[in-house]
């Protein structure tokens, strides 16, 4: 149940950037288009596979629903993720991606305690500067993002997240803010 009496049961995160519209909404909306969709070293699947992972880490259902189904529809099998929240090491993901998660979960559970060492992992798989620095991003992001919805209370609804898997495929992010009014 939201912890604002105006928002819905139902309300989504775009639902509540165009109600409240203070000019916070497009900027974030376009932070997640450039980030998720722009020029990466990462492709858009394996973006999209970082945002639902970070959220599941975080066990915020409401994100991690919503990007499972955005990954789905890119092509990332839903136990991929599953299996990923749980182990790491036994998830198929290519060993490539491996100590990029790894560096994403460190970072997220424990950001004080990140050494060089985690990002020399990152590095010996071959993936540079700009692969690591997306990465942070990426994972700051869903930090932000998991916070943003966990704190205003917005209801997971699992029989929405195929359909919000489809809107963020088709429409991107900064669809949503056009769509919705959001300035």
């Amino acid at each position: 149940m939201p912890f604002l009496p105006t928002i819905k049961d139902d309300d989504k995160v775009p639902h509540v950037l165009a109600k409240f519209n203070t000019g916070t909404g497009r900027p974030l909306l376009e932070f997640h288009e450039a980030l998720l969709r722009g020029d990466s070293p990462f492709t858009v699947q394996e973006r999209e596979l970082m945002a639902a992972y970070v959220s599941g880490v975080n066990a915020c259902r409401y994100c991690c629903g919503a990007h499972t189904a955005a990954a789905k529809e890119f092509g990332v099998p839903e136990t991929v993720i599953t299996a990923l929240i749980e182990s790491i090491e036994t998830a198929q993901v290519s060993k490539k991606l491996k100590p990029v998660l790894a560096y994403i979960r460190k970072l997220t559970l424990t950001p004080t305690k990140m050494t060089p060492k985690d990002a020399d992992a990152v590095y010996a798989e071959g993936w540079n500067e700009r692969a690591l620095y997306d990465a942070v991003q990426v994972c700051c992001l869903y930090n932000f993002m998991n916070r943003f919805v966990e704190g205003l209370g917005l209801t997971p609804r699992p029989d929405q997240f195929a359909m919000e898997g489809k809107l963020i495929k088709d429409g991107g992010y900064a669809g949503m803010g056009k769509a919705f009014g959001i300035k």
